[in-house]
C-alpha cells in the first residue's frame, strides 16, 4: 500500500510525460495544436502551476480587494457618497473632492502594487519555466522545475514585473490627476482627455514589451539592454499579433465584464487556471515567432516539441534552410571531418636551451617537420574510417542541396535578426 501510494505521488509530481517512449510521430505539428494538446492533456499541472503561482500573487491580491473595499467605505462615509439632508452639516462646495480622495488612493495603492511585484515575480519565475518546458514536450516535474525556474528566471521576471507596476502605477497617477483637473476646472477638458487615452495606450504597450521580456528571459540569456531592446522590437514588429494573443491571454478576465454570477465563476476561473493559461497563450505565441524569426539567425533549431512532416526528402522548411544555412557559415569541423592524431603518441616536440646556437634551431625545425610529416601520414592512414565519412559525406549532401535550391532560383526570406544568444 505504501508503495502504491509513493507511485501515485511521484506520477503527480512528476507526469506520465518523460518521453524517452514518446513517439514524435504523435506529437502536434504546429504550434495551435501543441496548444490545444496541453490545455487539454495537462489541465491539471496547469491548474496546480495556478495554484503555486497564486501563492506569491497573494499581496496583490489582498491589495486588489483591499483597494476595493476602502473605495465602497469612502463613498459610503463621506458627504459625496450619502445623503446631505439626513446626519449630516451642508458642505458648501465638494467640487473634486472625489477625485481628490482617488488620487491619494490611488498613490498609495499602486505604489505598494510596484513593491508586491518582487514578490510575485517568485511565481512567474517559476510558473514560466514550467510552461516553456511543457510547450517544448519536455518531462516536467511540477514542484522541481518550478524551484528550478525561480532560480534561473526569477531576476528576468523581475525586470518584467517591475516594467509593469511602474506603468501601471504612473497611469494611474496621470489619469486621476488629469479626473480632478478636468473637475476643478483646470486645462483644457478635450486635451487632459487625449492625454488619458495616450496613457492607457502607453500601458498596453508596456505590458506587451513585458511579455515579451519574460518570454525572451525563460528562452535565450541576454543582457538587460538586449532583451529590453529586442522585447520592444518585437512588440512594434508583431504588433497586431500581439495585441490579438494579449487578449486571448486575458480571456479569463472576461467574466468579470458580464457582472452578477459570472464574476464569482470569473474569481475561480482566474484561482483556478487563469494565470497559468495567460502564460500558455502567451509563450505558444511567443515560441512561433522565435521559430519564424529569431532561430533560423541564430543557428538554433526550430520547431521545438513539433513533429514536422515531410512530403519527400528534399522538402525541408524556409527555417530548416535558414538553419542549415548558418551551420555551413561557420564551416566544417577539423575535429569532425579530419583525422587528428593523439597527442599521447610519445612524440615530441624539441625544446630551444636557454643559450641556443643555429644547429638547436635546425633540429627544432626538423622536429616540426617530422611531426607534421607523421600527422599527415596519420591523417592520410585514417580517411576512411567511417566516422569520418560519414560526416563529410553528411556535410556534403548538406552543402549539394542548398546549392540546387539557389539554383532554382527560389526567393529567401531574410527576416531581421535580433541580437540573441
Amino acid at each position: 500500500m505504501a508503495a502504491q501510494n509513493k507511485g501515485i505521488i511521484a506520477r503527480f509530481l512528476e507526469g506520465s510525460e518523460k518521453s524517452e517512449d514518446y513517439a514524435r510521430s504523435t506529437l502536434p505539428t504546429n504550434r495551435w495544436q501543441a496548444f490545444f494538446d496541453i490545455l487539454k492533456g495537462r489541465l491539471g499541472k496547469l491548474c496546480i502551476i495556478n495554484l503555486l503561482i497564486i501563492v506569491f500573487f497573494a499581496p496583490i491580491l489582498f491589495l486588489i480587494v483591499t483597494r476595493l473595499l476602502y473605495i465602497v467605505g469612502s463613498g459610503t462615509i463621506y458627504p459625496f457618497g450619502s445623503n446631505l439632508g439626513v446626519g449630516y452639516p451642508a458642505a458648501p462646495d465638494l467640487t473634486g473632492v472625489a477625485e481628490s480622495l482617488m488620487l491619494t488612493t490611488d498613490l498609495l495603492f499602486y505604489g505598494a502594487f510596484v513593491l508586491c511585484g518582487f514578490i510575485a515575480a517568485i511565481g512567474l519565475a517559476g510558473g514560466s519555466y514550467v510552461i516553456r518546458n511543457m510547450i517544448w514536450t519536455e518531462g516536467v516535474f511540477v514542484a522541481h522545475d518550478f524551484w528550478k525556474g525561480i532560480g534561473k528566471n526569477y531576476v528576468n521576471a523581475l525586470q518584467a514585473t517591475l516594467l509593469c507596476t511602474i506603468f501601471l502605477f504612473l497611469t494611474k497617477y496621470l489619469c486621476n490627476l488629469a479626473d480632478y483637473m478636468i473637475a476643478i476646472g483646470v486645462g483644457s477638458v478635450a486635451w487632459l482627455t487625449v492625454a488619458k487615452v495616450a496613457c492607457y495606450v502607453v500601458l498596453a504597450f508596456a505590458i506587451m514589451v513585458s511579455l515579451w521580456i519574460l518570454a525572451l528571459g525563460v528562452s535565450y540569456k541576454q543582457g538587460f539592454w538586449q532583451i529590453f531592446s529586442n522585447a520592444f522590437i518585437l512588440t512594434a514588429g508583431t504588433l497586431p499579433q500581439s495585441v490579438f494573443f494579449c487578449l486571448c491571454a486575458a480571456l479569463p478576465l472576461a467574466f468579470f465584464l458580464l457582472g452578477d454570477f459570472f464574476v464569482s465563476l470569473g474569481i475561480v476561473c482566474v484561482l483556478l487556471i487563469g494565470l497559468s493559461f495567460a502564460l500558455l497563450v502567451w509563450f505558444s505565441f511567443a515560441q512561433w515567432t522565435f521559430d519564424k524569426y529569431v532561430n533560423p539567425k541564430l543557428g538554433i533549431a526550430v520547431n521545438r516539441g513539433l513533429y514536422v512532416k515531410k512530403e519527400s526528402e528534399e522538402e525541408t522548411s524556409e527555417a530548416v534552410k535558414e538553419y542549415n544555412r548558418s551551420i555551413l557559415a561557420r564551416g566544417r569541423s577539423q575535429l569532425a571531418s579530419r583525422p587528428m592524431k593523439p597527442i599521447d603518441d610519445g612524440r615530441e616536440l624539441y625544446e630551444l636551451p636557454e643559450a641556443f646556437s643555429r644547429e638547436d634551431l635546425a633540429r627544432l625545425r626538423q622536429s616540426r617537420k617530422e611531426m607534421i610529416e607523421d600527422a599527415d601520414s596519420y591523417a592520410e592512414e585514417h580517411r576512411n574510417d567511417e566516422r569520418y565519412v560519414e560526416y563529410n559525406k553528411m556535410w556534403d549532401e548538406r552543402e549539394k542541396v542548398l546549392q540546387d535550391d539557389d539554383k532554382k532560383g527560389k526567393k529567401k526570406k531574410r527576416p531581421k535578426m535580433l541580437n540573441g544568444k
